[in-house]
């Protein structure tokens, strides 16, 4: 099964190259892979000490951040390698302060493996959440690296769990400990005979509790609000936007809409305006606007949706309503804020717990997003009761950095 999955690999890599030219975000995804062992020799010394993060994307990079903050404070001087392998958290972090590499990760051939573990002679490996590259952990463990998976998540239908499934459990011998997030995953590894296993909870909650000691002032979003009552819309997506367009058009309420799309191409931001009759101001015009004058304010830029959470009195999270599901929900509800999401949530726990505890609501269709909308309007008792139990809902699940780092180094850090 092993040679089938490496042939697999194979394909890819040689399928991907003319993919490349037709598609921006593969050519991203084949290019940055063509620098990195260029970039380790230049940037790792046989002499350094290092410690290598692999997130598969942005996402699994802000969950593992307080670990690697952690770590580096630890290990001041060893240097820190950070990998991606979707071109979406590296393009968006690979200018980030805390790792001193930040490369691809190449393609998981055996070669690769080697040469990459050759390159950054890690003296500890940990991968976040999820990804597990066959060729890489055999690598690891053949050459005795401790590794460790972080806020990991594991599920009765992931191959290791399968009749035909024997070469990826296999793979899990790699891992030195597996810090999980919910009793669910333990008990899958221990069906498997993995006793090398705690629940940490997921560390996501630590990054994002932080998040409130910042200052995350932005004075054209004050500018824009002008102490008017907000609906932030974070991550959208076309489908999410075709729902909110009607309300936002057709709403009464004395109520601002500041919208962060997904996807921040040029033509669908325009064709995005074009559709509001609400007075519409972009953030690329922000310059020449007196933004005080606007009802909807669209984001098309990045980086800066976490601060624009703190203005709202409402968040919308979007991609419930397509697959794999919602984003971040995590980031409004630090700052206490309500919010509404799509019908697609169910694989994320963070999600489902908020949705159980009434934090948050999911709406199935328009008529249902609608009459949440003006629920949270018009009830400001109400708006406060479920803003109050979204951030409850982080600070009670604090904690999982200090959980990892004191089992593996056995103190507290």
């Amino acid at each position: 099964m092993l040679f089938l999955y490496n042939a697999a690999i194979q394909i890819a890599q040689l399928l991907l190259k003319p993919i490349a030219f037709f598609n921006s975000k593969i050519k991203l995804f084949v290019d940055g892979r063509k620098v990195v062992f260029p970039i380790l020799e230049q940037k790792i010394k046989a002499s350094d000490k290092t410690i290598w993060f692999h997130a598969a994307s942005l996402g699994e990079y802000e969950q593992g951040l307080p670990v690697i903050e952690k770590i580096k404070e630890k290990f001041p001087n060893h240097k820190i390698i950070l990998t991606f392998f979707s071109p979406s958290g590296y393009e968006v972090r690979k200018n980030n302060t805390v790792a001193d590499v930040t490369v691809y990760l190449p393609l998981d051939t055996k070669s690769n493996a080697e040469n990459f573990l050759k390159l950054a002679h890690p003296e500890m490996v940990f991968f976040i959440k999820y990804e597990f590259w066959l060729n890489y952990l055999n690598e690891l463990k053949k050459q005795n690296i401790p590794t460790y998976l972080i806020s990991g998540i594991f599920r009765k239908n992931q191959m290791f769990f399968k009749w035909y499934g024997g070469f990826y459990r296999k793979a899990l011998e790699a891992f030195t400990f597996f810090f999980v997030q919910n009793e669910s995953s333990k008990k899958l590894l221990l069906e498997l005979g993995k006793t090398n296993v705690a629940i940490s909870g997921d560390t996501r909650f630590d990054r994002v509790a932080t998040i409130l000691e910042k200052d995350n002032s932005l004075d054209f979003i004050s500018e824009f609000k002008n102490n008017t009552l907000t609906l932030v819309v974070g991550s959208s997506w076309p489908k999410d936007e075709n729902l909110l367009i009607d309300y936002i058009n057709s709403t009464k309420h004395k109520i601002k809409f500041i919208i962060a799309p997904h996807n921040i191409k040029s033509e669908q931001i325009h064709q995005l305006k074009s559709k509001l009759t609400k007075k519409t101001v972009l953030y690329s015009e922000k310059t020449s606007k007196n933004l005080a004058d606007f009802d909807v304010f669209i984001i098309d830029t990045i980086g800066i949706l976490t601060k624009i959470y703190s203005y709202a009195d409402i968040a919308y999270v979007g991609g419930g309503f397509g697959n794999p599901g919602v984003h971040n929900i995590l980031e409004p509800a630090t700052f206490g804020v309500p919010i509404i999401i799509g019908p697609n949530y169910s694989h994320f726990a963070e999600a489902t717990a908020l949705v159980n505890m009434s934090g948050c609501i999911s709406v199935k269709n328009k008529s249902e997003l609608n009459a949440a909308f003006d629920d949270l309007i018009i009830n400001e008792e109400f708006r406060s009761e479920k803003g109050h139990i979204c951030d409850t809902f982080v600070l009670m699940n604090k904690g999982a950095t200090a959980i990892i780092l004191k089992n593996i180094f056995n103190d507290p850090i």
